[in-house]
């Protein structure tokens, strides 16, 4: 090989789109992305290893969506089976199915995490600041459009409040997040520290091993049972063709999934009395639902937890799992003490206790040396962000599932894209033209996770195309068959001297 003479420039890769992310999110956009923009050139950047994001994260027992497969599934791509609550190693094979089957796996490269973006107007490219996860070693690459996959949580830090008295506890302490693979938790006493969708798939999970597991909950949770196996999927199955009856089935659950929502916010006492009945039938006679099961706000407030097959409520029945409501006052020698005074002895403890959010993956971002606080910007239909050029973000729903919002993103980053190409244009930019930003949070739940980072995230603001809708069939309209598709955004030309070609 020839060394470089000192005055001879390092050239830096050039790609049309930088994907960040080879999660659900990431793989479904390169296939909008190769389906629908052939001819753009562009790569996958991840952080881990592996492919799948949160699907190859989180190993803990059990693991599971709780949003149904018919819905979190791609478009393109019809989940074969008919079990519509699928477990974590399921969802992660189909993420790898997919990404095999379409060429996926070849555009990523692993070990690369973005952590710096500079935005240059007169160049009209990202320069993207990349570091390798096993090397530590950074170099630099640019695009004209930068696509961020990366959902919206920490992968590398749970969160645990802080516990008095932890340090005296003499079992092992767990956070879902970081799960042990030589965890022995067979014919032990197990709490888990928490009442959202991952302790309600924890309890029932460990308890078929554990002595006893305990749900330690300061607060109750909204909880409903779903059938692990869609009824209708079954009806359908070889009677009509797979994407057929998968497309039959994804209406239906959207359908099933907004008409929820709606009756929560619009008549929630009627969706609790549906709910206390469904609990009722669930539980032992006599159990206490109001002190256990009946939470101090309206549903989806807070996100609604599935339990398939109401496994949690079967566990507590056959007194395997049990839910203590209350305080901790702080941790012992055997287990957690309460603030009135009663000790659950334990040998493991799980602190499901959330999630950190994390907008954007941390990355920084710059644009023409201004350096862009995201919480100062509107998102524009949920996925761009007011005065930043040649970038989306694939944001899901928060009270349905992730795929349908990002599916929609993903088509309509390619018809951009496509716009750009066949209109000359090489920048896009969401103008915010009101004087103020508006006060509205850019998610809208008063979950625990979400309080604790939604003021470093955008707003969002009462009207289209600044709104989110949370609405499937809305989005659809708007992201899809809007009049006014592209309202709001600027495009610009740029002398084709300073554009930057793959």
């Amino acid at each position: 090989m020839t060394a470089l003479r000192a005055e001879e420039p390092v050239l830096t890769e050039h790609l049309d789109v930088i994907v960040v992310g080879a999660g659900l999110s990431g793989v479904g956009a390169a296939v909008h992305l190769m389906q629908k923009s052939p001819d753009r050139s562009f790569a996958i950047l991840e952080s881990r290893g592996s492919i799948g994001g949160t699907w190859d994260l989180f190993r803990y027992p059990g693991v599971r969506s709780d949003s149904d497969m018919y819905t979190l599934g791609y478009s393109f791509k019809p989940w074969a089976s008919t079990k519509g609550i699928a477990d974590g190693p399921a969802i992660l094979e189909y993420v790898r199915e997919t990404a095999r089957e379409f060429g996926v796996e070849e555009r990523i490269r692993y070990r690369q995490r973005v952590v710096r973006a500079e935005w240059s107007t007169e160049q009209g490219l990202w320069t993207v600041t990349v570091e390798r996860t096993d090397s530590g070693q950074s170099f630099q690459l640019t695009c004209q459009f930068l696509f961020m996959c990366s959902g919206y949580y920490r992968y590398d830090e749970g969160y645990t409040p802080e516990f008095p008295g932890i340090e005296d506890f003499r079992g092992q302490v767990v956070h879902p997040q970081h799960w042990p693979e030589d965890l022995d938790y067979a014919g032990k006493r197990v709490v888990v520290v928490g009442s959202g969708a991952t302790a309600v798939t924890l309890v029932p999970a460990m308890a078929e091993k554990a002595a006893h597991v305990t749900m330690l909950q300061r607060t109750p949770t909204y909880i409903a049972a779903l059938p692990a196996h869609d009824l209708v999927a079954r009806k359908l199955e070889g009677k009509v063709s797979p994407q057929t009856a998968y497309n039959v089935v994804r209406w239906k659950n959207i359908l099933r999934t907004i008409w929820s929502y709606n009756l929560s916010k619009h008549r929630p006492h009627i969706m609790k009395k549906m709910v206390r009945l469904g609990l009722e039938q669930a539980l032992p006679k006599g159990f206490d639902i109001d002190k256990h099961f009946t939470p101090p706000y309206d549903p989806w407030d807070q996100r609604f937890c599935v339990v398939p097959d109401g496994d949690l409520f079967k566990s507590i029945s056959a007194g395997e799992a049990s839910v203590v409501t209350a305080t901790i006052d702080r941790f012992v020698e055997n287990g957690i003490r309460l603030e009135d005074g009663e000790v659950l002895e334990s040998d493991v403890v799980i602190t499901a206790t959330g999630l950190n959010m994390l907008v954007l993956g941390g990355m920084q971002i710059v644009v023409d040396d201004r350096e862009v606080e995201l919480s100062e910007t509107v998102g524009y239909k949920g996925m761009m962000f007011s005065g930043v050029p040649n970038l989306a973000a694939a944001i899901g729903y928060t009270n349905a599932s992730w795929t349908l919002k990002c599916d929609l993103v993903c088509a309509y980053v390619t018809r951009l894209l496509n716009h750009m190409g066949k209109g000359g244009y090489d920048v896009v930019t969401p103008l915010w033209s009101e004087p103020e930003l508006p006060e509205v949070p850019f998610v809208n739940l008063a979950s625990g996770y979400v309080l604790r980072s939604i003021d470093k995230f955008p707003r969002q603001a009462a009207r289209a195309p600044w709104k989110l809708h949370e609405n499937y069939v809305k989005d659809r309209l708007l992201l899809r068959h809007g009049p006014n598709e592209y309202g709001e955004l600027a495009f610009t030309r740029l002398p084709r001297a300073a554009v930057t070609t793959g």
